[in-house]
């Protein structure tokens, strides 16, 4: 068989995803390239192991998101210019959660960056509301408030960038890391809220101290990472 198109068993839970998924990292790592025909419905309904109303909608999202292309009588082909159309939102949503936390790294490191050096003293009055607010939570236990409080704490350092494509970016990503944060609750227990490393990093940013906010916003995603 050709391991261009070898895929994994699929979750019985998500279907679609999971063929959406599958095939998007195929794209995206280059084994399918811009031109490339896709399997017809038939071989695809064999790798996958799914039916053909799954495959059907899988296929129509890759083509609503910009990434194939129907041609009549031909087939499906991964267009010659991909450009993904897809909401964030969406994509974020279908994104395993070690995905969203590594693409969290990457854009809140310059967001804590640019925080330290344009905050202002609303700034650092809105992060010390949240974070207490999150201190608040954990001591109560109350996981669905402390998941709230968190976001927010970090909204309110991505606002303190004074980047508006930056906070932008990361309102989107909010939404899916509520979700990622109450998954994490939920699924590890021994998940560490890391409140030292939070403390830090509001200090560092107190401090207009670029360099220690870079410090504590890597040691604090980095342990949830290492965790997942």
């Amino acid at each position: 068989m050709n391991d261009k198109f070898s895929f994994k068993a699929i979750n019985q839970h998500k279907l679609v995803d999971d063929v959406v998924n599958q095939l998007q990292q195929k794209i995206s790592s280059g084994d399918i390239k811009p031109g490339d025909k896709i399997p017809p419905e038939p071989e695809l309904m064999e790798l996958f192991g799914v039916g053909r109303s799954t495959i059907r909608e899988a296929i129509r999202v890759l083509v609503h998101a910009g990434l194939l292309e129907k041609k009549q009588g031909y087939g499906t082909y991964l267009k010659a210019s991909p450009v993904i159309q897809e909401p964030l939102t969406h994509r974020l949503h279908r994104a395993e959660l070690i995905e969203v936390y590594e693409a969290r790294k990457m854009l809140e490191l310059e967001i804590s960056r640019l925080a330290a050096l344009r905050r202002d003293e609303e700034d650092l009055k809105n992060m010390r509301t949240h974070l207490d607010t999150r201190s608040f939570a954990l001591q109560q236990n109350d996981r669905e408030l402390y998941a709230k409080s968190d976001i927010e704490f970090h909204m309110a350092i991505a606002v303190a960038s004074k980047n508006g494509v930056i906070i932008d970016l990361f309102r989107t990503f909010s939404h899916v890391l509520t979700d990622a944060i109450n998954k994490l609750n939920k699924e590890y227990r021994s998940h560490d809220p890391q409140t030292y490393y939070h403390e830090q990093l509001y200090e560092a940013i107190k401090n207009q101290d670029p360099e220690l906010a870079l410090k504590w916003t890597l040691l604090n995603l980095e342990g949830t990472i290492a965790e997942l």
